[in-house]
């Protein structure tokens, strides 16, 4: 009889008691189920105001509920992979009272983060980590000699990752005791055959099975000690091949040494709690796969869980967008675009039919990226290879190499993955590869592990590249109207937010690579900005001209290659420089320029330089508004920083 045959009526408010997951150890299977309602709830709540991954945390609940019903954490280690979907983690591990504070400042993280609480033991943001911090929490435990249980989570995206894949194969050749859940929101899989490997999933792994086998082994090595491994071997392939018959992801798995069990009903907590403790017996790597729906319990996120994957602080509600065919067919002048992402989907629906060779490639991100509309319109020219970041820098160079345009559009968080993939295919051949670089700088809420701090630092070390930063959007379209005419790599990066809203012009005003421009003359002291950072310098400057001080400000464009003339020629004439950019002040655009100056003769002018910019300390979650503000990036720091060059 199942310890949860009793059904008393479901309770009220039980997640004000929770305050670790021991709590709900003592519950029945319908307090659980109103438990796991609750938490849909709060998250519901809560991401509505604050923003937030909303589809992937609430289709993650029942299997975090039962998670920590049958382990035993923080002593057990439960690693998520990305961390979006852990909201209900939180709630169930004493963050109830500060969960109304997510992703604010000095609020809660959108992420795990070990600094937050001891059942976050590894910090997330990017994808396909889990297995591997997995690997080596159970390496330890077991050089330690210590008695616990590893779990990693992962989603069938971040399983195809190629550090995943790279994992698994280690953690299979090891046989290291490990349970990997599979939370596949994705995967179509037929009812029968489904039903059929969870049945022979749970049976083969009964305790009394286990018992048996265990017994039959015994014997049959102390009865045959020469023959009997061999016998043991055959029945393991035996049935392994009978599961791989009806399930094919078992015959996979088993060439990798994991143990596949599945597919689970990820909303029935009754046999989530059974298979977990189940599977808790087998000492060696494990994959349970586990079916859930994205956006569980909320109707809007189930019917359409890609619109409510990531969801900023709620705005009013934006017309409905007219079919781009009609748009690209029309003599009306387009609207103007919203965001920088929508700049760069734009240009490319405007060249895709001039340009029969453009090929537009992303990493599962082809809709945060803006290039939904084009995989519509030109299915056979674009790609989304997946959580693939290096894949998709050298399928580009192999695209480039056959005479191809692509382009590849990447957020600059994850474009750090692919660093090698840059350097070695597409730089060391000059390639002409454009690689699209999306939040670059800060993106605000979703905190350290996505700001995109370090392209310009990394990029300017790569051999043949040109690297790119505009004002606004009209030099966007115009840099990337350049990039195609440029035969070598390019890279254009771009920050998340809002552009000015005026109309783009038909024709953009061409660029000369490598060369800045002056907006503001000035002989006191010189700005020297690229990219977002532009419009606050010279606003800054506006300050300083009200306090009697004449800043020249420069529009520095590329920061590979940069406008040595322009940026001596102004640093000597008024001896005093502020660089400014939204990324590391180590390799970025103050690297770049303290380079050139401290290059010149002896005897040149002396010039004193002062950097605003990111530092080594991480910038914490929060508005982007509120970060640029506590970091002195807005015009008012600016004009601060910059009488500060003149002070003793």
């Amino acid at each position: 009889m199942s310890k949860f045959s009793f059904k008393p009526p479901i309770p009220t408010h039980l997640l004000d008691a929770i305050n670790s997951p021991e709590d709900i150890r003592h519950l029945d299977l319908n307090h659980l189920i109103g438990l796991a309602q609750e938490i849909r709830e709060e998250i519901i709540r809560v991401v509505s105001v604050n923003g937030g991954h909303l589809a992937s945390s609430l289709g993650a609940v029942d299997l975090i509920v039962a998670l920590h019903y049958v382990f035993n954490a923080p002593k057990d280690k439960i690693i998520f992979d990305v961390g979006h979907q852990a909201y209900a983690h939180k709630l169930l591990t004493g963050r109830f009272k500060e969960f109304g504070g997510l992703r604010l400042a000095g609020g809660l993280s959108g992420f795990l983060r070990r600094e937050e609480s001891p059942y976050d033991v590894f910090n997330t943001g990017h994808s396909s980590t889990s297995i591997s911090a997995a690997m080596g929490f159970a390496t330890v435990r077991d050089l330690l000699g210590e008695n616990h249980k590893v779990v990693a989570v992962i989603g069938d995206g971040a399983l195809t990752g190629g550090m995943a894949m790279e994992a698994i194969n280690h953690a299979g050749g090891l046989q290291k005791d490990l349970l990997l859940v599979l939370n596949d929101n994705r995967m179509s899989i037929s009812p029968n055959v489904g039903a059929i490997s969870q049945y022979l999933s749970l049976k083969m792994t009964s305790p009394e099975l286990l018992s048996l086998r265990e017994a039959v082994k015994r014997t049959l090595e102390k009865v045959l000690p020469q023959r009997g491994r061999r016998v043991i071997r055959r029945f393991q392939l035996a049935e392994e091949a009978m599961k791989g018959f009806l399930v094919s992801p078992n015959s996979v798995l088993a060439c990798w040494g994991f143990k596949y069990i599945g597919p689970i009903d990820g909303h029935d907590l009754e046999k989530l709690i059974k298979a977990l403790n189940q599977v808790k017996n087998l000492n060696r790597p494990v994959l349970l796969h586990v079916m859930t729906t994205k956006g569980k319990g909320y109707p809007p996120a189930e019917e359409n869980p890609l619109a409510f994957h990531g969801l900023g602080r709620p705005k009013r509600k934006p017309p409905k967008p007219p079919d781009p065919r009609e748009l690209l067919a029309s003599t009306q002048p387009l609207s103007p675009p919203k965001t920088y992402t929508e700049v760069f989907g734009r240009f490319l629906l405007k060249n895709a039919q001039k340009e029969p060779r453009l090929i537009a490639i992303t990493a599962a991100m082809s809709q945060g990226t803006g290039l939904d509309e084009f995989f519509r319109l030109y299915p056979h020219r674009a790609f989304d290879v997946g959580i693939a970041e290096q894949h998709a820098i050298t399928f580009a160079a192999g695209l480039a190499i056959g005479g191809q345009k692509p382009i590849v559009a990447i957020y600059s968080t994850f474009l750090q993955r692919a660093f090698d993939q840059l350097f070695h295919d597409v730089a060391l051949q000059n390639l002409p590869v454009i690689v699209a670089v999306d939040r670059a700088g800060l993106v605000g809420e979703d905190g350290p592990t996505h700001h995109g701090g370090l392209d310009l630092s990394f990029l300017r070390l790569l051999p043949n590249f040109t690297v790119m930063a505009p004002k606004d959007e009209h030099e966007m379209e115009a840099m990337f109207e350049l990039a195609l005419k440029i035969n070598g790599p390019v890279a254009i990066r771009y920050p998340r937010g809002p552009v000015s809203g005026r109309p783009l012009e038909s024709s953009p005003q061409p660029l000369v690579v490598g060369q800045g421009e002056i907006l503001k003359a000035g002989a006191d002291l010189t700005i020297m900005a690229i990219g977002q950072t532009v419009w606050p310098a010279f606003e800054a400057a506006n300050l300083l001209e009200k306090k009697g001080l004449n800043a020249e400000t420069l529009n520095l464009r590329f920061i590979k290659p940069l406008d040595r003339e322009l940026i001596i020629r102004s640093a000597e004439a008024t001896g005093h420089v502020l660089t400014v950019e939204e990324n590391s002040v180590t390799g970025g655009l103050f690297g770049a320029v303290a380079e050139i100056l401290v290059s010149r003769p002896i005897g040149s002018p002396t010039v004193v330089v002062k950097a605003m910019g990111l530092t080594d300390e991480p910038v914490e979650h929060a508005p982007q508004i509120q970060q640029r503000t506590r970091l002195g990036l807005d015009s008012e720091g600016l004009a601060q920083a910059a009488m500060s060059l003149f002070r003793p």
